[in-house]
């Protein structure tokens, strides 16, 4: 096993390969890994993308903001843009940023998001094996398997942005694969009335992160601050949802955990080639769902789920855990406020006390836990 931080390691886990698992007792809201990225690109289009600082990926203020005179890439202040110099935005980022921006080939034109956004992970990619080489082999040694799919899109992108002399068509579709199955997004900020629909900014490669395996109620949850940390604002902070004993597997969920089974399955089949069994799945895998209501399910919960939902937590005090703790996951740690979806986790914990307030990793929205009020009454006593 190989310790990851001073509460998690990683370690081999059966019919899950690699994983994390904690190391000691943990709390709720401890904070069980930061990690920052090896790697960040936009998830803009090439063209209209000076919305936010391709340095720290803030907000830019046009007053103060800088352009890249050659590529049109946006930097918050000069000082970014001189840190970027030397790291994100070198010559050879530059140049293959400004051939995309100047293609005339109509494909180029009206090429789909996931292509640029593609396009953008493999400049940062081999960018990365000429300023860190020994972070790139690290980069190569993550998951994934190259597909048909990451062999052929190797083949359009190296025609639309050429990789350095030495890289093949091989190394490509596997970088690829990387990108598919180890990055996480930096989203844009919750707004409300905005049906829950949030882009993505930017997105990570983040090492020690990538070894967290997926689960349907997850036990911890990932938080960024992108525009609100003074520095290193593209970390990545994972805490505990609620405490765990040693020997635990650490989890987040891949997706919005309000996701209904039928929907589960398909997108991580999709996006990460595997089907789910943990615990909430083999439950819901046994309910009748209506295929009509699945196919608009995506975004919100059917009521019928939910009745059912409650239903199998009171049944689990009858008939034991099987079902737990399907509706009393959704009750404490959903975020309540309207299309946020957001998962809930108390705020690091104070002087070995477990905070009672809760945060969510989406909207930001704060709110007294009153279960954990309660439970912490109960142990004083």
């Amino acid at each position: 096993m190989s310790a990851v931080s001073e509460t998690v390691t990683v370690a081999e886990i059966e019919g899950r390969g690699r994983g994390l698992v904690s190391t000691q007792s943990l709390k709720a809201g401890q904070i069980v890994l930061r990690d920052s990225p090896i790697l960040l690109y936009s998830a803009l289009p090439f063209i209209n993308s000076s919305s936010f600082c391709h340095n720290c990926f803030r907000k830019t203020m046009h007053s103060s903001s800088s352009i890249c005179p050659s590529c049109s890439v946006a930097f918050c202040s000069p000082k970014c843009s001189t840190a970027a110099a030397s790291s994100s935005h070198s010559p050879y980022v530059c140049q293959a940023l400004t051939r995309l921006l100047n293609l005339n080939s109509p494909d180029a034109a009206n090429l789909p998001l996931d292509r640029q956004v593609q396009a953008r992970f493999l400049i940062a990619a081999y960018n990365l094996a000429v300023v860190n080489p020994s972070q790139f082999q690290i980069l190569l040694a993550l998951q994934g398997t190259v597909t048909d799919n990451d062999t052929s899109a190797a083949h359009y992108l190296s025609s639309l942005c050429p990789p350095p002399a030495s890289a093949t068509i091989e190394l490509t579709a596997a970088l690829l694969t990387k990108d598919r199955l180890n990055a996480f997004g930096l989203m844009e900020p919750y707004i409300e009335g905005q049906d829950g629909r949030r882009s993505v900014r930017a997105y990570g490669i983040y090492l020690k992160a990538s070894f967290f395996n997926h689960d349907c109620l997850p036990n911890a949850c990932r938080f960024d601050y992108v525009d609100a940390a003074a520095e290193n604002n593209t970390d990545i902070i994972v805490r505990m949802i609620h405490e765990v004993p040693q020997g635990r597997e650490i989890c987040l969920s891949y997706f919005p955990v309000n996701y209904d089974y039928s929907t589960r399955q398909k997108r991580l089949l999709h996006d990460y080639g595997f089907a789910c069994d943990c615990d909430r799945c083999k439950v819901e895998a046994n309910w009748s769902d209506n295929d009509d209501d699945n196919e608009n399910n995506e975004e919100v919960m059917d009521e019928d789920q939910d009745e059912q939902m409650v239903a199998s937590d009171d049944d689990a005090e009858v008939h034991g855990d099987t079902n737990f703790p399907h509706a009393y996951f959704f009750m404490r740690y959903m975020c309540d406020r309207d299309n946020c979806w957001g998962t809930l986790a108390p705020l690091p914990p104070s002087d070995a006390m477990p905070s009672t307030v809760m945060e969510c990793n989406v909207c930001g929205n704060l709110k007294n836990d009153a279960i954990g009020r309660e439970d912490t009454v109960g142990m004083d006593d």
